[in-house]
């Protein structure tokens, strides 16, 4: 009875401890997570600061581009930054933000539809130089 006893024991203890470095890796695994996407909204929050600074006409296409690229380049916590996070008005979700800009700014539709097109470009790892306007500073 007692050998029977310490082999059930000696099966769960074994059992217990292969399954910890799953567990430990999950962890990591989202720890990492988080890190990314803490550097991703920091990384969109500089590109939104810089835009400011610049003060550049024609070049907001250009540091959406920047922002989503970098956020996107830190891994999948940094991409998930990217699309849930959107910068100037922080709004949690792209569409709400533009329609917003749409009938609040009066820069219309079109501009806002050239917005998303530049936050996916940089979001899917386009070069956001493709916006980048003649004339623009080398700093950003």
């Amino acid at each position: 009875m007692r050998l029977w006893v310490c082999i059930a024991l000696l099966s769960t203890v074994l059992c217990a401890s292969a399954e910890r470095p799953g567990i430990a890796q999950g962890i990591r695994r989202a720890g990492e997570f988080v890190w990314d996407a803490v550097g991703g909204a920091k990384d969109m929050l500089r590109a939104y600061l810089d835009m400011r600074e610049a003060n550049y006409i024609g070049a907001d296409k250009y540091f959406h581009a920047r922002g989503n690229y970098d956020a996107a380049r830190r891994g999948p916590g940094g991409a998930w930054a990217a699309q849930v996070i959107r910068w100037p008005f922080l709004l949690p979700h792209s569409d709400a933000r533009e329609a917003f800009q749409s009938r609040g700014s009066g820069r219309g539709a079109e501009d806002s539809r050239l917005d998303q097109e530049a936050n996916v470009w940089g979001r899917n790892g386009g070069d956001p130089n493709r916006y980048r306007p003649q004339g623009l500073p080398s700093k950003y």
